[in-house]
């Protein structure tokens, strides 16, 4: 039996999954409220950019079968820092509790990697902005701006 949003719960396993030929075009698809959209640039981007790159990780983000989000980390494994570039949820999936199930597992998957001891975001500073968010996951804002947007750190 296939799964449709309608089988998903807020006890739905959150994994990170490859985007392969067979999911891009889903995983372009997904996206946020409108008021988001001046927070996190669209898949397309990403998934663009990160073709560009040798430093970048990217995932996916399923609830049981169902894509729900995508992220996007900045991997240099000889830096202490990892970047968490970007980090989604599409509209209909947002507060279920998958985009803090999903930072949990980045954020694993970060302390696996060789010299990590901060995992580092950045975020604009508005209403209806992540940083709340991130700060619930125990990322600090470090004092420092980058383009415009307050950095945050997790100490690992």
């Amino acid at each position: 039996m296939t799964e449709n949003k309608s089988s998903l719960t807020k006890d739905s396993k959150v994994s990170l999954r490859e985007v392969t030929a067979d999911t891009v075009h889903t995983i372009i698809k997904l996206d946020v409220t409108k008021n988001q959209k001046q927070f996190v640039a669209p898949n397309a981007v990403s998934i663009a950019q990160a073709h560009f790159s040798d430093k970048t990780w990217f995932r996916a983000i399923y609830a049981d079968k169902i894509p729900v989000g995508f992220a996007m980390i900045e991997d240099q494994p000889e830096k202490p820092e990892y970047y968490l570039w970007r980090f989604m949820i599409d509209i209909q999936y947002q507060n279920m509790g998958y985009g803090f199930k999903a930072m949990e597992l980045l954020i694993e998957h970060v302390r696996t990697r060789p010299n990590a001891t901060e995992f580092l975001t950045s975020v604009v500073q508005k209403e209806g902005g992540p940083q709340g968010f991130y700060e619930k996951l125990g990322f600090k804002l470090t004092g420092e701006y980058e383009e415009g947007e307050a950095m945050m750190c997790l100490k690992l």
